[in-house]
């Protein structure tokens, strides 16, 4: 018993749908992390970040250490290594654990960059 229904289609149908779902696709992958303004959690600082040697990291000028389950989230969302970050000085937002190791931390593009958020060093004044 053949239970599949057969619907030929010629050629140039065939073809049409096939670059109607190309197009389709290729405008659905249209970057929307770009678009997207990212919600960083309240207690996020803002700090300069220079890895060092993975786990060893400086920020702003003082050295601290990546915990052992860190996410770095680069302009775009997405998760880079913290060794393809050695010796960049990067504007970064971040997050300690409890105990105290940065366990968060988002690149910054130019727009997040111009918003203004805590430092370190204003909580210690």
């Amino acid at each position: 018993m053949n239970r599949c229904f057969a619907f030929p289609l010629s050629a140039s149908r065939r073809t049409a749908l096939l670059t109607l779902a190309l197009l389709g696709l290729g405008f659905s992958q249209a970057s929307p992390a770009q678009n997207l303004k990212r919600q960083f959690p309240p207690a996020a600082l803002r700090g300069t970040l220079v890895v060092v040697q993975p786990p060893i990291v400086s920020l702003d000028g003082r050295p601290a250490q990546l915990s052992p389950g860190s996410r770095i989230r680069n302009t775009n969302n997405a998760l880079v290594l913290s060794a393809s970050l050695v010796n960049q000085e990067l504007l970064v937002n971040y997050v300690r654990d409890g105990q105290g190791l940065v366990h968060e931390v988002w690149i910054l593009n130019a727009v997040e960059a111009a918003e203004k958020r805590p430092t370190a060093s204003d909580l210690n004044d």
